[in-house]
């Protein structure tokens, strides 16, 4: 069981949340905490686990039903022993079905476990998108080296018009079985490698591997709303197999570019902006940047510096189909370096003005320092 037993508040959902919300609020959760999307970060590995099991109680109704009359005492023995100890791509593919056809099933390591091996290895890509690309996505041209089938033999490694023969030493079985007292041992057979069959006649074009090495160039999509260091599958676009097995993935990790101005959290895009402090006193309007052109913000009375002001829809889209973050305008209030003549005498009027200083105010707030140090 998880550290949080309560599985409605680690999805943060309602008690009363359909199956569908519940199915939306685990994918949510699992694209947001994976460690995929948060390298090193254990926490974060933690809380995709709790989610993973607590979507594992609440998707099924029985499970749910003992859940809510008697909590997570009510579970022991029943829930599989949690995924404390899962690896993340066992609990990926343990909820497959969860993602597939969404944008979820090309992140995260998603691709099916080939047969025996025989399907081709994956490949690794690097993309790097501007800032402002998250925006709206983009499409990026990138050229890899691969594998594939040779096309002159068909992947069999054999010249064109002869076959691989049977191997004569394991009659095709790959294995060949030796006495050791009153064992018997099975080991990989010497002679064919334990692919069960010799090539006489090896293919010219590949040298007998059935596979040739080529350049492609591939068009990849980058959806809005990913972020730094995800990964997005691209089926079928790995390491040819051998013997004309299918494919494997590739795995395109995306970079983002640093922004001079602007600093990303989950959705939301953080701006520091620098007033003057007539306006932070008098208040007024000002013109922002965003990520997608320019509003007019309007600074109220009195504005302190780390003021957060919150500009709604002016972030990034979720990509779980969540909505929109918003921008974050984090206030600074710049006192000018130098005064002319005339600005001093108005400071100096204006300072007449002010209330005076309380000294029991200022006597308490230095020894509340003094008590800290």
């Amino acid at each position: 069981m998880p550290e949080s037993s309560d599985y409605y508040r680690v999805l943060e959902v309602e008690r009363s949340a359909s199956d569908d919300e519940i199915k939306k609020a685990f994918r949510k959760a699992a694209l947001k905490h994976h460690p995929d999307r948060n390298p090193g970060n254990k926490d974060a590995e933690h809380r995709f686990k709790q989610a993973a099991e607590a979507y594992e109680v609440l998707s099924d109704p029985e499970k749910r039903r003992i859940y809510d009359q008697y909590g997570a005492e009510g579970l022991r023995g029943a829930s599989g022993g949690g995924f404390s100890s899962a690896s993340t791509e066992d609990i990926f593919e343990h909820f497959r079905d969860v993602f597939e056809g969404t944008i979820f099933a090309d992140f995260f390591g998603g691709a099916r476990r080939g047969g025996r091996g025989a399907r081709g290895a994956h490949l690794r890509c690097d993309i790097e998108i501007d800032f402002e690309q998250v925006l709206t996505g983009a499409e990026k041209t990138i050229e890899i080296e691969r594998h594939e089938t040779c096309n002159e033999c068909r992947g069999s490694g054999a010249r064109k018009g002869s076959a691989p023969s049977t191997c004569s030493l394991c009659r095709g079985h790959g294995q060949v079985q030796q006495a050791q007292g009153p064992f018997f041992i099975r080991t990989t057979c010497p002679r064919c490698g334990g692919a069960g069959r010799v090539i006489n006649d090896p293919c010219p074009a590949c040298s007998g591997t059935g596979r040739t090495r080529v350049k492609r160039t591939l068009q990849i999509k980058v959806p809005p709303g990913i972020d730094e260091g995800m990964q997005l599958r691209i089926g079928g676009e790995g390491e040819g197999g051998r013997d004309g097995a299918s494919r494997g993935d590739l795995y395109c990790v995306v970079h983002v570019k640093p922004h001079a101005f602007f600093q990303r959290r989950d959705e939301d895009v953080y701006l520091d902006l620098p007033i003057n402090f007539t306006l932070a006193a008098l208040g007024g309007e000002v013109e922002v940047p965003t990520i997608d052109g320019s509003v007019t913000l309007k600074i109220s009375r009195g504005t302190q510096t780390g003021q957060e002001l919150r500009i709604k829809g002016k972030g990034f889209p979720s990509l779980d189909g969540g909505g929109t973050g918003s921008q974050i305008v984090r206030v600074f209030v710049e006192v000018p370096k130098k005064l002319t003549a005339k600005q001093e005498e108005l400071l100096r009027q204006f300072e007449k003005t002010e209330e005076p200083r309380s000294e029991a105010r200022e006597k308490g707030l230095f020894d509340k320092f003094k008590d800290y140090f």
